[in-house]
């Protein structure tokens, strides 16, 4: 039997399969002797076969089909190498704020070099801005003509007063959509507004650091509903809280909501392709006059001279050199 996997709680993975059913499983422990060296070697967005043991009485993941991209952190146990955040995503949406707390470039230029390792398209959403003063507000339209001169499209949202919400509810039509980011940053509160009745929880922002606490422990696959023909209470409720061996619609537009993260560890790159992931630095790097030309030293650097010309932006050289610095520390540990 195939199914999708829409629920991972660490322990536990909620199947959806082709037929319709819900279905709790386990992943047997030789599985995890297969080359995968991860802390969840199966992912929510995978696709997976499952057999269901009628002695046990549990239903078992016994095989993963080929992803066609994933998007990757370091994980924070150092007993394994990586944490897979998702996979078969259409688009990643990262969820960033100004202030309340300020989300750093550097987070921002790390997250995007991933998902260009892994060909997923980014849109930047900027969270909050009806908090914004309105030094914050021309700060923010900085942000987004930095990133759309780059080709990262972006979208500014309240998710609590609704200004913005329609534009990014186009955005997520007909796609599976990865939402991540820090914590605090309105991730939950965006997607109860968009998903009536998923009750996600949310938290305050701490005065003393001006950070979130995590309230989402564990990722989840949800549908968007198509309110025009079904009640998207009902339908909510079905995916986020189903009974066992359960039928329903699925909507053709899917959230993975994901914890949120302080910090995002790059992983399985080589610091020969660090380059490519930052698209106008390997823009320019085509005009260096060396063909291994690293961009920090070199005689003859086109990058160099670009950010001197202010044509790469010294943020996302500075992000380019930060993320240098873990390959060259061995910060992370190779591809397994």
């Amino acid at each position: 039997m195939q199914g999708l996997v829409i629920k991972n709680t660490g322990f536990w993975y909620t199947v959806l399969t082709d037929d319709g059913a819900t279905i709790d499983c386990k992943v047997k422990g030789n599985f995890r002797l297969k080359g995968i060296r991860s802390t969840n070697p199966v992912a929510v967005g995978d696709r997976v076969t499952i057999d269901e043991a009628q002695k046990e009485g549990n239903a078992w993941i016994t095989a993963i089909e080929d992803r066609k991209n994933y998007i990757i952190r370091k994980s924070s146990n150092l007993s394994k190498q990586s944490h897979i955040l998702a996979a078969n995503l259409d688009q990643a949406m990262l969820i960033v704020t100004i202030n309340y707390p300020e989300t750093s470039t550097t987070f921002i230029d790390r997250f995007l070099a991933s998902a260009e390792a892994y060909r997923i398209p980014v849109v930047l959403v900027f969270n909050k801005i009806d908090l914004l003063a309105e030094e914050e507000l021309h700060y923010l339209e900085m942000m987004r003509t930095l990133y759309s001169t780059i080709g990262y499209d972006s979208v500014a949202v309240s998710a609590t007063d609704g200004t913005g919400m329609d534009e990014l509810r186009q955005k997520l039509n007909g796609k599976i959509t990865l939402f991540s980011g820090n914590s605090g940053v309105g991730k939950s509160t965006i997607i109860n507004s968009l998903i009536p009745g998923a009750n996600l929880r949310t938290a305050e922002i701490s005065d003393a650091h001006n950070q979130g606490t995590h309230t989402t422990t564990f990722s989840e696959m949800l549908p968007l509903p198509e309110t025009d023909t079904l009640d998207a209470n009902k339908l909510t409720e079905e995916i986020t809280s189903p009974a066992p061996n359960t039928q329903h619609t699925v909507s053709n537009a899917w959230i993975i909501d994901t914890p949120g993260i302080r910090g995002f560890g790059t992983f399985d790159m080589e610091k020969e392709e660090l380059t490519s992931y930052f698209k106008e630095i390997f823009r320019f790097s085509k005009d260096c006059r060396f063909s291994d030309c690293s961009h920090t030293h070199e005689p003859g650097c086109a990058v160099l001279e670009a950010v001197e010309n202010h044509y790469i932006a010294a943020s996302r050289y500075q992000s380019y050199l930060s993320m240098l610095e873990d390959k060259e520390d061995g910060k992370y540990r190779a591809a397994y």
